[in-house]
């Protein structure tokens, strides 16, 4: 007889209320994490007060998949910085990233009213991309953030209050076509076809992009110099970061312009992947929540 097994302990569940568990980083990114961490760890515990000493560390705790002690530490750091928009900036992306999204805009909303206090700085990456050059600023990170909690949770109006707030401090062309796509499709579920439009107006093929090539294909594609059938087949090419994204912006397409049935064929096909943690992962299954379709 083969002896049972329990399902273990995950770190949040989906929406259709499935545990979802720790995924796996390859053994390269697994060891480099680690190391990384163990030094945030080590920072912390030399001074147990210092503020970027606790953002680092669940910055690095979060980046090891471990989504709920990451939160946890921003929730431990608030108890020392009630006012800090920072630690509430970094536990509302956690709180996204666990599905719980009214804690999430809970967290925002006060990260936009405290981040006021001071101007407006460059957030250093976790994660530094090919030029290591930071692209985003705390300003930027809550009102993107804001606006995907009350997008994933229904609020359109909300979210897209949150976009324009976020459209005014992405002045360079990473943070605009990562502001600019959210914001188009948000416009585009509200049938205001004609302000989607006029966004694309500063979208071309030349733009300097060193993070979002996602998000500037997708908004390529809306402009009509790509068709969402070749867009699709090249994300799939590109593996599940470019399913999840750019599949999410190709269903999304598809969905405002009447062909249902291929978006929610993209939809799940974003589901069966086995990271869930990325916002088009998330969208997608509040997406097909809230069309009370199943995940398969």
């Amino acid at each position: 007889m083969t002896e049972p097994t329990l399902p273990g302990i995950p770190e949040c569940f989906s929406l259709f209320a499935e545990p979802l568990y720790r995924t796996p980083l390859r053994p390269d990114l697994l060891e480099k994490q680690k190391a990384l961490y163990d030094e945030a760890l080590e920072d912390w515990k030399k001074d147990l007060e210092d503020l970027d000493n606790i953002i680092w560390l669940g910055r690095r705790t979060a980046y090891l998949g471990r989504y709920r002690e990451a939160a946890a530490i921003y929730s431990m750091g608030l108890e020392m910085y009630p006012e800090e928009p920072k630690l509430y900036r970094h536990r509302g992306h956690r709180f996204i990233t666990m599905r719980l999204f009214r804690l999430a805009t809970d967290d925002l909303e006060k990260a936009s009213e405290y981040m006021q206090r001071a101007p407006d700085e460059v957030e250093p990456d976790g994660i530094p991309n090919p030029r290591g050059v930071p692209v985003s600023t705390l300003y930027f990170n809550v009102w993107y953030h804001l606006g995907l909690a009350h997008y994933l949770d229904g609020n359109l109006e909300k979210a897209l209050e949150a976009y324009r707030e976020c459209l005014k401090v992405s002045e360079i062309d990473d943070k605009y076509v990562a502001t600019a796509h959210w914001t188009y499709m948000t416009l585009r579920l509200l049938g205001r076809g004609d302000e989607a439009e006029e966004l694309l107006k500063k979208v071309h093929r030349g733009m300097d992009i060193i993070e979002n090539h996602h998000y500037h294909s997708c908004l390529i594609m809306y402009k009509g110099e790509t068709t969402p059938k070749d867009l699709f087949e090249e994300a799939r090419a590109q593996g599940d970061l470019g399913l999840v994204t750019t599949g999410y912006g190709v269903a999304n397409w598809y969905m405002y312009n009447g062909q249902k049935g291929k978006a929610v064929e993209i939809l799940r096909e974003i589901l069966s992947i086995e990271g869930w943690a990325g916002f088009g992962y998330i969208a997608a299954e509040a997406d097909l929540k809230r069309l009370e379709m199943s995940p398969e």
